[in-house]
């Protein structure tokens, strides 16, 4: 057999790989469209509070999935901006100034870390609370803040391996550039390096801001509660559509709660493909706005 075949055939197989996960996906989605469609209206957000007084803080909403949006919300960007500095530091130090020990042992680490479940990220926020309620104050309880942390180590491993191989697999001419021109070692990796591997950066965060926004394990184990409504600060319970989801699903009375459940659903899937939207545009401005300059 000649190599035209076998590249003829291993064209066809990927080709058939990708129309199934296509398919996947699509059923997937489709099932939810099917589902929650009929339930998305804004009785399902808002219940029987006025939307404009919901949106401004000024009534609480009951039975209505907003406080869950808006708990979602917040849980993503706090994490967001716990895991962001660190992960995008730690990614530059393993690839522009670790030796090469250091950089294996690490990138070992995070790998490994990568792959702990969800449930034992949750378990360690839940000891950590425990130990501060009976170690430091008895007003320390499960808490957005908690929740956040515990979601920002667990998706410090996608941000800092993403940002570390992005800024590795550059060319060695993009690279040496801006030395041979007089940039400081600090410039290059800012003005130039960065800017270079910012899609395969991007790409990262888009991740851990799926992970963060879709989690359960860890807030069902470290704040998140089925009633509590819009939180006041990061130091309250809060709600947050994965739980929402979760709960629906195992405690439903009627068919109607489940079609409810469905809904949140497809709420989470637009309220994340809005994220990842936000990102990928961040992403552009960035790219357009910081060409090469030294």
């Amino acid at each position: 057999m000649t190599n035209a075949f076998w590249d003829k055939l291993l064209a066809l197989f990927s080709w058939a790989c990708a129309l199934l996960l296509v398919g996947a996906v699509s059923v997937i989605i489709g099932f939810l469209v099917v589902k929650g469609y009929q339930t998305i209206h804004l009785e399902l957000i808002f219940s029987t509070t006025r939307p404009l007084d919901a949106l401004l803080f000024k009534q609480q909403v009951f039975d209505g999935l907003f406080p869950a949006m808006v708990g979602t919300l917040f849980l993503v960007v706090l994490s967001m901006g716990f895991a962001l500095p660190v992960g995008l530091a730690s990614g530059i130090f393993l690839a522009e100034y670790a030796p090469p020990r250091v950089k294996w042992i690490f990138s070992l680490l995070f790998d490994v870390l990568a792959g702990i479940p969800s449930i034992v990220v949750g378990l360690f926020g839940f000891s950590i609370t425990i130990f501060l309620h009976h170690s430091f104050s008895d007003r320390i309880f499960p808490c957005l803040l908690i929740s956040s942390l515990s979601l920002s180590f667990l998706v410090l491993p996608y941000i800092i391996r993403t940002t570390q191989i992005s800024l590795e697999s550059l060319p060695l001419q993009v690279r040496l550039t801006a030395p041979c021109l007089g940039a400081t070692k600090l410039e290059n990796i800012f003005l130039v390096l960065l800017p270079s591997s910012l899609s395969g950066i991007v790409s990262g965060i888009v991740l851990a801001i799926g992970r963060c926004a879709e989690d359960t394990a860890v807030i069902m184990l470290t704040g998140a509660v089925a009633t509590a409504g819009v939180p006041r600060s990061i130091f309250s319970s809060f709600e947050a559509l994965p739980f929402y989801v979760y709960y629906m699903a195992s405690e439903y009375a009627d068919p109607l709660e489940l079609t409810k459940g469905y809904g949140a659903a497809l709420i989470l899937l637009i309220l994340c493909a809005g994220l990842f939207v936000v990102a990928y545009a961040i992403k552009t401005r960035l790219t357009l706005k910081t060409p090469y300059r030294f």
